[in-house]
C-alpha cells in the first residue's frame, strides 16, 4: 500500500466525533485521507465519506507499518478516552518516522505529556471549536476553518470581489498572501489544484492552506 509523500495526504487515527469530523473535512476538500480506528463498525460506516478506512490497533507498531503510515507527512491522533493508547500510538508513529504528529488532548496535563513524548502539535478540541465559532462570527466570509497546528489552517473563503475575471496566475495568492490554493468550489463542481489559467468567477469559494494570520488577511478583503 504505497503512497506518495506529499502534503495533500493525511492519516487520522481515532474516528470518534472529532477525528471523523477532521477526516471528512479534509476529504471534502479533495485531500487524500487514511482513516484508522480499532472499531470495525465505525470504519465501515465512514468508508464512503473518507478516502480510505482501515480497522487496526494503532498501538501496534507492526500494524501501522503494514499500512505505510511513515509515508504520511501528517498524522492526526484523536483517540478518545484511553490516554495510554494515545501515548503508545504517538510513540509508534514517531518511531516509524512520521514527520508531524498532531494529537488531540482533553486538558493541559495531557497536552504537556504528549509534547514531552514526541507529539509535534496538540489540539484542544473544545478550544478550537470555540475559535471556529468566533472566527465565523467575526468574519462572515470565512466559510470554514480547520486548524492544523503551528499557526496553520485549512480554510474555505469566499472569493474576493476584485478577483472575479482574473486568472489564478494573475491573482497569485502565494505571492501576495503566502497561501496555497488547494481547490475552487464552483456550485456543485470542485476544481482540484486549479491550473494557472483558470479564471475566477463570481460565487467561487477558495479552499486554502496557510498561516492563520495570512488567511485572516484574505478573509478581511473578501
Amino acid at each position: 500500500m504505497a503512497h506518495r509523500q506529499v502534503n495533500s495526504e493525511f492519516a487520522v487515527i481515532g474516528l470518534g466525533r472529532f477525528g471523523a469530523s477532521v477526516a471528512k473535512a479534509l476529504t471534502e476538500r479533495g485531500l487524500t485521507v487514511l482513516g484508522i480506528d480499532l472499531n470495525m463498525q465505525i470504519v465501515q460506516e465512514l468508508a464512503d465519506e473518507i478516502t480510505q478506512t482501515v480497522a487496526l490497533d494503532a498501538t501496534d507498531q507492526d500494524a501501522l507499518s503494514a499500512v505505510d503510515i511513515g509515508l504520511y507527512p501528517i498524522v492526526i491522533v484523536s483517540i478518545g478516552n484511553d490516554f495510554e493508547d494515545k501515548i503508545l500510538t504517538t510513540l509508534a508513529l514517531k518511531a516509524l518516522g512520521v514527520q508531524r504528529v498532531i494529537c488531540s488532548a482533553a486538558n493541559e496535563r495531557e497536552k504537556m505529556i504528549l509534547l514531552k513524548i514526541g507529539a509535534d502539535e496538540i489540539v484542544l478540541p473544545e478550544y478550537d471549536s470555540g475559535r471556529r465559532l468566533a472566527l465565523g462570527l467575526a468574519m462572515p466570509s470565512l466559510l470554514d476553518y480547520l486548524p492544523l497546528g503551528r499557526g496553520y489552517s485549512i480554510s474555505e473563503l469566499e472569493l474576493p470581489a476584485d478577483f472575479v475575471g482574473k486568472t489564478v496566475r494573475d491573482a497569485d495568492l502565494r505571492i501576495e498572501f503566502g497561501l496555497t490554493l488547494v481547490a475552487i468550489r464552483r456550485g456543485e463542481e470542485v476544481i482540484i489544484s486549479p491550473p494557472a489559467d483558470e479564471i475566477y468567477r463570481q460565487g467561487d469559494q477558495l479552499v486554502l492552506i496557510g498561516k492563520v494570520a495570512d488567511l485572516d488577511r484574505l478573509a478581511e478583503r473578501a
